[in-house]
């Protein structure tokens, strides 16, 4: 699919603020399943916006606004190609376990690590907790292929869970969503890393867009999506095939695939979670009272 992104980010704020350092997460990347094609981002007020790679590999992007303002306005656009991998010779012969797979990542002094050592922890977002791993232990029975156990887990989530809107924020922990089964597609994506990261497992979170489908009949809403979330689990077994090891999940719509959903996912940045792949955040200096706008779009091109 060839699919064009406009995320547009509006902050007011009550009284000015004097100076601000900007960090932004608004550059899809090169993917196994995704080629960008353009991308360019506006800043208002303007400012001299400098480009660097996260520890993730992801697109950064940096600014200062060293002048009093009362607003802030982000616009980028992205076109991008996305494509599915073939699942010949993945997912009909994965058979690593899960209890191997944790295995690997078990430390031994002495010995190199694997490079998603790092992924296995529980982040601040995402903790380790035996109140996930006591909801995941049904999915990972002894000896249950990884990749099978953990498209059930996030199978069962979009049974069991509750989408909805405006449920809860970004600073609503995990494990009260996990409690009370509810929340928005950033929860589940929590969730499902705790879960993981609770067995043993490495796994990380993507931040990025689905594309969706308005009502038949009826035009495509300008500004009407929403930015989306999910996780990925990494196989080893698969480290050499074109998905780099990773398997994503997408409990919010029951969806899975090797390095993507689906060709309507969009991936942004990945992290240990939300926190590290926030699209835009910063400090200021003055302000007080804010407002904030986001207008998302995700539209199809010829």
């Amino acid at each position: 699919m060839r699919l064009a992104i406009t995320h547009e980010t509006r902050y007011r704020y009550s009284p000015s603020v004097q100076t601000a350092q900007h960090v932004a997460h608004l550059q899809p990347s090169q993917t196994p399943c995704q080629k960008v094609i353009s991308h360019w981002m506006h800043v208002e007020p303007a400012a001299s916006v400098h480009h660097n790679i996260d520890a993730f590999f992801n697109h950064r992007a940096y600014w200062s606004l060293t002048n009093p303002h009362d607003g802030l306005v982000v616009r980028a656009h992205s076109e991008i190609v996305t494509s599915a991998l073939p699942a010949t010779g993945a997912t009909n012969t994965n058979s690593q376990s899960w209890e191997s797979v944790r295995e690997h990542f078990r430390y031994r002094g002495g010995h190199a690590g694997d490079v998603h050592g790092g992924l296995v922890f529980g982040s601040h977002h995402a903790p380790v907790n035996e109140a996930f791993l006591a909801y995941a232990q049904s999915s990972f029975t002894p000896g249950r292929p990884l990749m099978q156990a953990a498209q059930d887990l996030s199978a069962r989530m979009h049974r069991d869970f509750r989408y909805e809107s405006e449920s809860t924020d970004i600073n609503t922990p995990a494990l009260e969503a996990l409690e009370n089964k509810r929340g928005v597609c950033q929860d589940f994506a929590h969730i499902l890393l705790a879960c993981l990261r609770s067995l043993g497992l490495p796994a990380r979170y993507v931040s990025g867009y689905l594309l969706t489908q308005p009502p038949p009949g009826q035009p495509r809403l300008v500004g009407s999506d929403a930015s989306h979330a999910w996780a990925a689990v990494y196989l080893p077994e698969l480290a050499s095939h074109a998905c780099q090891g990773w398997l994503d999940l997408d409990p919010t719509n029951n969806r899975s695939g090797l390095a993507s959903p689906g060709e309507d996912y969009v991936q942004l940045a990945v992290g240990r979670d939300f926190a590290d792949v926030s699209p835009l955040r910063g400090v200021l200096q003055g302000g007080g009272a804010h407002t904030l706008e986001v207008a998302v779009t995700v539209a199809p091109l010829a």
